[in-house]
């Protein structure tokens, strides 16, 4: 039995070790196999049930065995194994003890679990579905869906989204296709009516690939920065359509002398758009003919227009910001966001169609937030590109 003694010492620091690492990590962390730690934990309990059980039987028999209690040698045995016995019996019901509280942060979980198999490489836009059931992240490999805590992928091929706008009846985009598919690279203009399952091509297929475009959620109104003169567009520079890409027409953009950042779309009015630079943001009210600036509070880094027509402008100005922007009379008001790492700011913006006071924000550091109370508390659904199921709103 000295073997048995040999066991029960380190037997006994995993039955301290193992529930008190559960309670540490709190059940959301994950194990370098990739269980989680109260997966990880009932599983090590469970084993030391059965090996405690199965050395209860074992020593019992033996003492049972020992039946000439007269014999000094037997008797002496006995007596050993049977302190054992007592021992190993405490040992399983404390592992049984073990075994019930792992279960139940098993169970139970944390209100924030990691969600299983996704991972945001990149983040090529945002926007939610037609209904505001589903947030839709294109993410480099398809796109990424985000409904009722819970992370998901959308049906249809994992194509390469670019310049991703949602918009009253589906998506509009540019981009790659995805690996295997029989789709031709680049994408020029695509339109999609059932949240990537299939697609439409509209424009330039095979030729070009926009990483700055902006649609009208409602007109539809089309706006791109063409990088390269192309066999629709003579010239670089803002084009826009509003005829499905019928007919494109160049944008002076007087006003306007620096790079773009960012581009929107007014929902409604197709002449209203908004361009962000790294000074702040210059508003036109005729097609991107004219600008005139609007804003002025370091880089705008995002835009995004309401249903309603305001405005919002995610910035960086020696920290990230978010701003609401009333584009009628120029009046702005500070959006409460959570702390957000340093050198790292929005670069992607919007809001639920359905619900007004749902909307969410993704940060170039690929940290994913959404508040469903108009900006008052925000919870964190991505932590640098790894998504995080909410199990309880």
């Amino acid at each position: 039995m000295r073997e048995f003694k040999s066991l029960i010492y380190p037997i006994s620091v995993g039955l301290v070790l193992i529930p008190s690492t559960v309670f540490a990590h709190g059940g959301a962390e994950e194990t370098q196999s990739g269980l989680p730690m109260s997966t990880f934990g009932l599983l090590a309990m469970g084993l030391l049930l059965i090996l405690f059980i199965a050395f209860y039987m074992v020593v019992k028999k033996k003492v049972q065995g020992l039946k000439n209690v007269k014999k000094k040698e037997d008797r002496i045995k006995r007596q050993r194994l049977e302190k054992n016995l007592q021992l190993i019996n405490w040992g399983w019901i404390l592992s049984l003890i073990g075994v019930l509280i792992t279960g139940s942060l098993s169970v139970m979980g944390d209100k924030l679990t990691v969600g299983k198999g996704t991972y945001l490489e990149h983040i090529h836009g945002l926007g939610y579905s037609t209904d505001g059931k589903q947030m839709i992240i294109p993410a480099h490999d398809g796109l990424k869906t985000y409904s009722e805590g819970h992370w998901g992928s959308a049906e249809g091929e994992k194509h390469d989204y670019m310049g991703f706008s949602s918009v009253d009846d589906g998506f509009y985009s540019s981009g790659h296709p995805a690996s295997g598919s029989d789709k031709k690279n680049p994408f020029g203009i695509v339109k999609s009516t059932d949240e990537g399952k299939t697609f439409e091509t509209l424009d330039l297929y095979e030729e070009i690939d926009f990483h700055m475009m902006g649609v009208g959620y409602k007109s539809h109104a089309i706006y791109v920065i063409n990088p390269q003169p192309n066999s629709r567009m003579d010239y670089t520079g803002l084009y826009y359509s509003t005829d499905e890409t019928k007919k494109w027409t160049k944008s002076a953009m007087k006003g306007i002398s620096e790079e773009p950042t960012a581009l929107a779309v007014h929902p409604s009015n197709e002449t209203v758009l908004a361009i962000g630079t790294q000074s702040g943001v210059y508003l036109s009210k005729d097609y991107g003919q004219n600008f005139e600036k609007v804003f002025s509070k370091g880089q705008a880094t995002s835009l995004y227009f309401k249903t309603n027509g305001t405005l919002f402008v995610g910035g960086y100005d020696k920290q990230a910001y978010l701003v609401e922007l009333n584009v009628e009379n120029n009046l702005s008001e500070e959006i409460n966001i959570p702390d957000i790492k340093e050198e790292d700011a929005i670069a992607y913006i919007s809001g639920n169609p359905v619900n007004g006071k749902e909307m969410a924000f993704a940060t170039f550091k690929k940290d994913v937030y959404v508040s469903y109370d108009k900006a008052t508390q925000w919870i964190k659904v991505a932590d640098q590109g790894k998504g995080i199921d909410e199990k309880n709103h």
